[in-house]
């Protein structure tokens, strides 16, 4: 059966997770213009409502839905794949975003935080992935963007549950993406480096804690980030790291043996042990 995906140019309906701010809010915002409809997903819900009410003003032919819910939840989740479905909102782009970040020691950090972030970036990515895939086979084609991170490539002490989770990311990407090419549904793993949004100031521990070690000359917009994202799904490749600058680390990253990588994250900045909080 021919796919009606095979041609990604038009998306009937999109589901963004941590919608709410940041690259989610940017990914709704971008794909306004080429879907017919738009799901909304986060636990912010004042935040939601507010850029539905400015994708429906932009894009009054856009109908938009809104859900405030927990993704770190696995009851909210199935509510949600079951809501979609009766509804008429199935999604045949799911853009999983939402992630947690924690930036501080391990042994200092709260383990309920921890928990809560594997929750996040592994459990429920998988989960509504699982909960989505089968509809968009029945359908005949779909898309997914998995939001993944320049991290994924490289052990990083003081961030090293989050990188771990994101080079789960990657690597469940590239593996679903073969699994799901006879079925015309093609997986994105994206790798921004830094982007400034919320997400840096809520993997500080506390107020007054350091910022995390990043250049400034690595830094991408996030309205790049996303249009890069959106062309290399165009594309169909596998993975994307947004930025000539962060292509280039990637490549040489990559290059580099682990032995070396250990090395050089000896030298990395590293943050004091201080009271663990991860939002």
């Amino acid at each position: 059966m021919k796919s009606r995906m095979t041609d990604l140019s038009y998306l009937s309906c999109a589901l963004v997770t941590g919608a709410s701010s940041g690259l989610g809010a940017e990914f709704a915002l971008q794909l306004a213009p080429r879907v017919g409809k738009l799901v909304l997903v986060a636990r912010r819900e004042s935040l939601l409502h507010q850029l539905a009410d400015r994708i429906r003003e932009a894009f009054p032919k856009v109908a938009v839905a809104v859900y405030a819910l927990d993704l770190s939840d696995p009851l909210e989740r199935q509510t949600l794949a079951a809501a979609l479905f009766k509804t008429g909102y199935c999604p045949d782009l799911l853009v999983n975003n939402a992630g947690l970040g924690d930036y501080g020691e391990f042994a200092n950090s709260d383990w309920e935080k921890i928990e809560q972030m594997l929750q996040v970036n592994v459990t429920a990515l998988t989960h509504l992935t699982h909960l989505l895939v089968p509809e968009m086979i029945r359908r005949g084609g779909g898309a997914i963007i998995n939001v993944s991170s320049l991290a994924s490539l490289i052990p990083i002490p003081d961030f090293a549950v989050y990188a771990a989770t994101k080079a789960y990311v990657t690597s469940f990407s590239e593996a679903l993406r073969i699994e799901l090419r006879e079925h015309h549904i093609p997986v994105l793993a994206v790798c921004p480096g830094p982007v400034r949004t919320e997400f840096g100031e809520v993997a500080r521990r506390g107020a007054h804690s350091r910022e995390m070690p990043s250049k400034k000359a690595l830094y991408v917009p996030k309205e790049q980030v996303v249009a890069e994202a959106l062309a290399a799904l165009d594309r169909k490749v596998a993975r994307v790291y947004p930025g000539l600058q962060i292509a280039v680390a990637a490549v040489v990253l990559s290059a580099l043996p682990l032995v070396l990588l250990r090395f050089a994250m000896g030298f990395r900045p590293r943050r004091k042990a201080e009271s663990a909080a991860i939002h």
